[in-house]
C-alpha cells in the first residue's frame, strides 16, 4: 500500500509541469476580478460579436443574460442575429465541414471552456485572460497568426483590430539544462500598427470577455456560494445547540 501511495504522489508531482508543458510552457497572468454587471454585459456583446461566429455555445441559451441585468428587448437589440430567437441556443452558422477546411480543426463549444482549462498552472480564466492576449502576427502561419500560450494555433486572432497587429521578438540563449545548446526565447511584443485600443484598454476589454465566459460556464455560481454560507451558517448554528444540549443533558450524570 505504502508502495502505491508514493507512486500516487510522485505522478501527482509530475502534473503541473505536464499541463505546463502542454499549452507551450508560457507562465499565465492572473486575470483581473471583473464580476459587476457591466463587465459582464460587455464580455456577453465582445463573445457574440467576436467569438460565436465560429465557436457555438450549445448550452446557454440567450434569454439567460436575462440573470446579467438585460431585458428581452436589451438582448433582441444587441446580442441576437436575424435567424436566432431569444429562447434559442447560442450556435454558430459556421458548418463544421467549412471550419475544418479553413482552420484544421472544428472550433471547440465554449459553454465550459473556463472549467475545462482550470489546471494546477492557473484557473480557467487566467488561461484564457493569457491566451487571448498573446496572439502575434505570424506569416508562416496558415492563418497570419501564433500564439504564445498555444504555439502553431489554429484559430486566428478574432480581436485583431481591437489589439492592433503586433509580431513576437524571440532571441537565442544558452540552454541552461544543456551545455553548448541554444533555446529560442521570447523577449517581447513588437507593435506593427495601432488598434482601436490602447494596451490598457484592450486588457479590460479582454477581462470582461473572460469574466463572461467564467460565468457562462457556471451561471449559477454566485448563487451556489450564497447558499454555501448559509448552509455554513446553519450548520454552525446547529452544532452550536447541539453542543449546549449535550453539555446540560449529561452535566448531572456522574
Amino acid at each position: 500500500m505504502k508502495f502505491f501511495a508514493k507512486k500516487l504522489i510522485a505522478v501527482l508531482a509530475l502534473v503541473p509541469g505536464l499541463v505546463f508543458a502542454a499549452e507551450g510552457g508560457f507562465p499565465l497572468e492572473s486575470a483581473p476580478e471583473r464580476a459587476d454587471m457591466s463587465s459582464l454585459q460587455n464580455g456577453a456583446k465582445l463573445f457574440v460579436n467576436y467569438c460565436l461566429n465560429c465557436h457555438s455555445a450549445s448550452s446557454m441559451r440567450y434569454n439567460r443574460l436575462r440573470d446579467l441585468g438585460l431585458t428581452e428587448e436589451q438582448i433582441k437589440t444587441n446580442l441576437l442575429f436575424s435567424q436566432d430567437k431569444v429562447g434559442g441556443m447560442m450556435t454558430t452558422a459556421m458548418r463544421p465541414d467549412d471550419a475544418k477546411t479553413w482552420f484544421g480543426a472544428v472550433p471547440p463549444d465554449l459553454s465550459v471552456i473556463a472549467r475545462a482549462k482550470s489546471s494546477p498552472a492557473g484557473t480557467g480564466a487566467d488561461y484564457l485572460y493569457t491566451y487571448l492576449r498573446t496572439f502575434y502576427a505570424d506569416s508562416e502561419r496558415p492563418t497570419g497568426w501564433n500564439n504564445m500560450v498555444v504555439p502553431n494555433v489554429a484559430m486566428p486572432h478574432a480581436m485583431w483590430q481591437m489589439q492592433g497587429i503586433r509580431t513576437a521578438k524571440f532571441q537565442d540563449v544558452d540552454d541552461p539544462h544543456e551545455a553548448g545548446k541554444k533555446i529560442h526565447k521570447f523577449v517581447g511584443f513588437e507593435q506593427v500598427t495601432p488598434g482601436t485600443m490602447n494596451q490598457q484598454e484592450f486588457d479590460t476589454a479582454t477581462a470582461d470577455l473572460v469574466a463572461y465566459l467564467s460565468w457562462m460556464a457556471e451561471p449559477a455560481q454566485d448563487a451556489r456560494k450564497k447558499l454555501g454560507v448559509i448552509v455554513l451558517l446553519f450548520l454552525s448554528l446547529f452544532a452550536f445547540l447541539a453542543w449546549r444540549l449535550n453539555e446540560s443533558y449529561w452535566k448531572n450524570v456522574k
